[in-house]
């Protein structure tokens, strides 16, 4: 199996206004390339394009290509999941949805510390376990979003999934925030294959700001055909020795061709382009606004326990990209105080190593994120 995924939460639309208007005839054309360049793996899931990827993968795949032909991986709604009555009730409708009668892959969708303690007050993780003794699914897993203690804690708690699907990209691999490396060696460690989504970090790494793609053009100046930096991203995730597959979420023929020229024969990253990773990386992160290390004695001195680390890893994360991550705040929050419950006592300022202020940029991050 070529290591390239068709991710289809970013199917190309009729009108950019509506998730559910899939331009069903440019889908259908995509598929025929992907196939015909000898890849097969696609990756949909209950709630993507509010509910019509699935029905559209039923279209443009199953209903055109024999089933041997090809491989699907769907994903439980977890997060509509209320009672273990539930699970079976969807995973009929996404059979019907997909028109098939089993799944190659199948995942628990987004598990973090909350839907953990969800899925197991439920029941997930032996529901799916049941799905493949079965024959209803051939290998099952999990999406995580999530820091590298919560996934350790899933996987020894159940070594009996398969694989792990990971957010993994250069600019990740050392985050605070998302612990992209940190994710891969725990998976690793419990001998899982992984999956790779967001290798371009939902575009960061395709539209780089004027100083790396200087140094990108630099690099690749010698070269026929200059590649695209969403090459170098897709190859340095697919260069990771446990990476299975890497979803690629492509939204027209362009971006389809541009991925499946440099991943039908797949090379691995070189030294030099590897170096000229942690040059772009670099570059990616002067823009973070606190220098924070998370070194956790603020933490020592909060009174309420404000996440102050975590919550500046977002405010960084935002600086970098110009996304929010809503997801990892509700997940931080946990057990937590809110950045806008700040008694702004001070007690963190006095012991911050690196003379932070805290309350400040606090403030900024609950207008923010609240």
């Amino acid at each position: 199996m070529k290591k390239l995924g068709f991710g289809t939460m970013r199917l190309p639309l009729l009108n950019k206004e509506d998730p559910k208007s899939i331009d069903l005839e440019q889908f259908k054309k995509m598929t025929e390339m992907f196939m015909e360049r000898g890849f097969t793996y696609f990756d949909t899931a209950y709630p993507y394009h509010e509910e019509c990827s699935e029905a559209a993968l039923r279209e443009a795949l199953v209903k055109r290509y024999p089933s041997d032909s090809y491989v699907i991986a769907d994903k439980m709604p977890v997060m509509r999941v209320t009672s273990a009555e539930d699970y079976p009730r969807f995973f009929q409708e996404q059979l019907d949805r997909c028109g098939v009668e089993y799944f190659d892959y199948y995942l628990l969708h987004n598990m973090g510390r909350d839907r953990y303690e969800s899925t197991e007050r439920f029941g997930g993780f032996a529901f799916i376990e049941d799905l493949k003794k079965k024959g209803k699914v051939r290998k099952t897993g999990f999406s995580f979003h999530d820091d590298a203690e919560t996934l350790d804690r899933i996987l020894t708690d159940h070594p009996e999934v398969d694989f792990v699907q990971l957010q993994i990209n250069y600019l990740d691999w050392n985050s605070a925030v998302t612990q992209s490396g940190k994710c891969y060696e725990t998976a690793v460690r419990h001998g899982k294959k992984v999956m790779v989504m967001e290798p371009v970090k939902g575009g960061t790494l395709v539209r780089l700001p004027k100083e790396a793609v200087k140094v990108f053009h630099e690099y690749y100046s010698d070269q026929e055909v200059m590649p695209s930096p969403a090459s170098l991203a897709i190859r340095y995730v697919a260069s990771l020795p446990e990476t299975e597959i890497v979803l690629s979420g492509m939204s027209n023929i362009s971006q389809l061709d541009d991925n499946t020229s440099y991943m039908q024969d797949f090379q691995p990253l070189t030294e030099g382009e590897r170096e000229l990773v942690e040059t772009i990386t670099a570059i990616l992160n002067r823009t973070i606004k606190v220098p924070c290390t998370s070194c956790r004695y603020c933490m020592e001195e909060c009174p309420i326990q404000v996440n102050i680390p975590e919550y500046f890893g977002l405010l960084n994360l935002y600086a970098v990209t110009g996304n929010k991550t809503n997801m990892y705040y509700q997940r931080y929050s946990m057990n937590h105080a809110k950045a806008s419950e700040c008694l702004k006592c001070g007690r963190c300022e006095q012991i911050c190593p690196q003379h932070i202020p805290i309350r400040q940029f606090l403030e900024e991050f609950a207008g923010l994120y609240e």
